[in-house]
């Protein structure tokens, strides 16, 4: 009497796929919430950040905050569409954390270190994002089985 194995529903590159995606989610959450932070005491006109004054892209300190505002909201909303690996959600990352990048290039000159931490993590987000196919990713997430 032979037996077999049951068929592993995972595979190593599932396991890759969800785990990137789940990666990206949680950096884009981390940087959606940094930023909204940021742009809290940019609008408040705190005294935590210093202006430049020969800088090239010279921003008003409140309309700075408000951009960093807005970025970091729609950055964490993203993430919770990631979490469910839909792919609209995937798409608009890959923008998002595209759009932080450039956010935080234009206010390099007001927190340069912080600027940089936060373009490295959007950067990894939109590696992530984009290396993952979507049929991995729906393997994991509850597609129905192929014999229905």
């Amino acid at each position: 009497m032979s037996t077999t194995q049951p068929k592993s529903t995972s595979t190593a590159k599932q396991d890759w796929a969800v785990g990137l995606t789940m990666f990206a989610a949680v950096m884009l959450s981390i940087t959606g919430i940094l930023a909204i932070l940021r742009g809290i005491m940019g609008i408040a006109e705190d005294d935590v950040f210093v202006a430049t004054p020969d800088y090239v892209f010279q921003f008003d300190l409140t309309g700075w905050g408000w951009m960093h505002l807005i970025l970091g909201a729609l950055a964490f909303l993203v993430s919770l569409g990631l979490y469910k690996a839909a792919l609209w959600a995937r798409i608009a990352g890959v923008i998002i954390a595209g759009l932080v990048i450039l956010g935080n290039f234009l206010s390099m000159p007001y927190y340069p270190f912080w600027s940089l931490v936060v373009i490295a993590i959007a950067g990894f987000v939109i590696w992530a994002l984009c290396v993952v196919r979507q049929d991995a990713t729906t393997a994991l997430y509850g597609s129905p089985p192929e014999d229905v």
